[in-house]
């Protein structure tokens, strides 16, 4: 028997583990490759696959047998990256979790109604292939918006703050809708995408709507297109559109005061970019996303984004590279934007206090400063009284784009930043000795901010006793995203473990329909899985050199004050897959968070030796700090289960 093989016995697929030990990662994902292209089924976020015995109707011949090397990999609860050749995990069992109280049916009813508006993956990736005039599916949402008996001139009594951006874009609008709630306005928000429940996506004056509001706007407005549907228009809009379309009842039918509306992928050719009379708009920092639809380079994701700028609308935007900066400078020259560039967060605090932020991360400085002048400009444009006094300044050029005022902020400015939160994002949940650190980064750039603060919190932590320390990373990416480039960024907070899920929150369905997903497949989200251990796997074999532990590197940009102490040179970090994200929390957790207190781990769930050997590091461990990154829908779905009130 090889070394850590476990003994034969059968895997859930009906498979001898000795058997399946001679299959390489490599022909794993050769064979996963080949199930794919033989067929797709959809998978739901949140509500998995339906259990072995169900799914052996699958294709027969090639594609089953790929499929069932697959799943009997990933539904083991755990499979080790080192020695994968040769090692096999236990046998799945599908979870006896209690449900969780869940809001009305009647709103459940209404979420199921809206995912069937999802876009499954098959035709996604046809659309993809086939993609139209992006300015005609523009003049297909002004159409939806006038079959739900709104005009594109409604919404100009909104009083919207338009914003768009690679990264920080959400944290923007937070701290903007916070800054101007201060003030005693009624705010509308609508973001994207939702952690835990859909009807996150639409807030007023800072809360979720009620899935009592929820149901009642979304049934109105699912009627009102099915009535005026004909034959030459496809009835219902897709899943965000809809969704759009809904926030904007919901806003004119609450009469808030203004809404801040986050754009959902890119700008000029995005739904939300219906709006024609905004307040004001704002550019958070760009970066490389998206890149089938907006691009492959920063100058032309930033053509896509300036496309929400409006002629005669002032806009702002943080500092860009100077390349991108140039397209959106020259964007909004062409059709007579004012385009300024917001002066740092520093340039503000001079002659004041310290401002400080309710989200944690130094990045977080620039979301602030932008999201400060985005209010400001709302303000004097509403002529509101209290926009905040003009510090004495000449105007002057950079890159061409004139500076932003400086101003001294108002105290309701100030209690709005302090008290701004945006679940999800640099966020610090400390459970006795288990420290949960949430961030929904998955860009290159997002991703280094990450570490930083991720590091930074570290070195600030406390011990409060002697003994071992723990490092876990929690980790998923989805779509386009280069994994590869991502888990390397990772590579430098020196984690003991690394553990990949989908982004799937249990093995059974528990009812809940806010985390469906039918724009991927089964087949797709497990491989992935794979390939990020893979990854991961080669980047700690180039990693084991011995003299990566002779002194700490500094990363790029960031001070030595946020290097931690070098760690020994043990051997390299395990790493480990789970079938879903709660068998995966039940592991590093191991029942030592006061809150997260699942049942009983199904029967053999930490069986294979790594993971029995891992279990007792952490059960021993006086501190464990657990990043979850590379994915919202990853840290929704962790949050779902460590904070089941955002279920209620």
């Amino acid at each position: 028997m090889a070394p850590g093989a476990c003994p034969a016995q059968t895997w859930a697929g009906g498979l001898p583990r000795t058997r399946m030990a001679r299959a390489s990662w490599a022909q794993l994902v050769g064979r996963a490759r080949g199930a794919r292209r033989g067929g797709a089924r959809r998978a739901g976020w949140g509500e998995p696959g339906p259990a072995p015995a169900e799914r052996a109707a699958i294709r027969a011949g090639t594609m089953s047998q790929a499929a069932s090397h697959l799943r009997a990999a990933l539904s083991l609860a755990a499979v080790s990256a080192r020695g994968a050749t040769s090692r096999g995990a236990a046998r799945r069992r599908l979870s006896a979790w209690p449900v969780p109280q869940e809001p009305s049916m009647e709103y459940q009813d209404a979420v199921r109604m809206l995912n069937t508006l999802q876009t499954n993956a098959g035709y996604l990736e046809q659309v993809k292939r086939q993609r139209g005039d992006p300015q005609t599916q523009l003049e297909a949402m002004e159409q939806y918006l006038a079959r739900s008996g709104l005009q594109v001139e409604d919404l100009d009594g909104l009083n919207i703050i338009h914003v768009t951006g690679t990264k920080g874009k959400g944290s923007t609008c937070a701290f903007t809708e916070c800054i101007l709630r201060s003030y005693g306005l009624k705010t509308g928000f609508f973001s994207s995408p939702h952690l835990v429940q859909v009807r996150e996506r639409i807030r007023i004056n800072g809360q979720p709507i009620s899935p009592e509001l929820f149901t009642k706007h979304f049934w109105r407005l699912y009627h009102r297109l099915e009535e005026t549907k004909d034959s030459s228009c496809v009835s219902m809009p897709p899943y965000f559109r809809f969704l759009t379309l809904m926030a904007f009842h919901v806003f004119l039918q609450e009469k808030v005061d203004l809404a801040v509306v986050e754009v959902g992928i890119g700008g000029a050719y995005d739904c939300t970019n219906i709006i024609r009379k905004p307040v004001v708009c704002g550019v958070s920092s760009l970066g490389i996303d998206h890149t089938s639809l907006l691009g492959d380079t920063l100058e032309k994701i930033a053509w896509q984004k300036g496309g929400i700028f409006k002629q005669g609308v002032p806009a702002f935007t943080v500092l860009q590279p100077e390349g991108p900066l140039a397209v959106l400078r020259d964007r909004a020259q062409q059709i007579s934007c004012p385009l300024y560039l917001c002066p740092p967060l520093e340039a503000l605090e001079e002659g004041g206090p310290p401002l400080t932020l309710g989200l944690e991360g130094e990045h977080q400085r620039s979301n602030a400063a932008l999201a400060l002048q985005l209010a400001r400009c709302w303000l004097q444009q509403q002529d509101h009284q209290g926009a905040g006094e003009l510090k004495a300044s000449r105007p002057s050029l950079l890159w061409q784009l004139p500076l932003a005022p400086t101003f001294q902020p108002t105290s309701h400015m100030q209690l709005g930043l302090r008290n701004t939160e945006w679940p999800g994002r640099t966020q610090v949940l400390r459970r006795g000795p288990l420290t949960w650190y949430l961030d929904g980064a998955h860009t290159s750039n997002s991703v280094q901010a990450c570490v930083r603060w991720f590091r930074q919190a570290l070195q600030g932590s406390q011990r409060l006793s002697a003994g071992p320390e723990v490092r876990v990373l929690l980790f998923n990416s989805t779509g386009d995203r280069d994994s590869a480039a991502l888990l390397k960024l990772l590579q430098p907070c020196q984690f003991d473990y690394a553990v990949f899920c989908p982004n799937l929150t249990e093995v059974a369905s528990t009812g809940s329909a806010d985390q469906q997903n039918f724009t991927v497949t089964l087949d797709h989200v497990l491989l992935r899985c794979l390939e990020h251990q893979q990854h991961w796997n080669r980047l700690d074999e180039e990693q084991a050199s011995p003299d990566l532990w002779s002194s700490p590197s500094l990363e790029p940009g960031g001070p030595a004050s946020l290097l931690l102490a070098p760690r020994p040179p043990h051997s390299c970090a395990s790493s480990l897959v789970f079938s879903c994200i709660s068998h995966a929390l039940q592991w590093i957790s191991q029942g030592r968070d006061p809150v997260f207190q699942p049942p009983r781990p199904p029967r053999g769930l930490f069986a294979h030796p790594v993971a029995a050997s891992g279990a007792s590091v952490l059960q021993e461990a006086v501190a464990i700090h657990v990043l979850v990154t590379g994915s919202l829908h990853l840290v929704g779905g962790v949050l779902k289960l460590l904070e089941p009130s955002l279920s209620q």
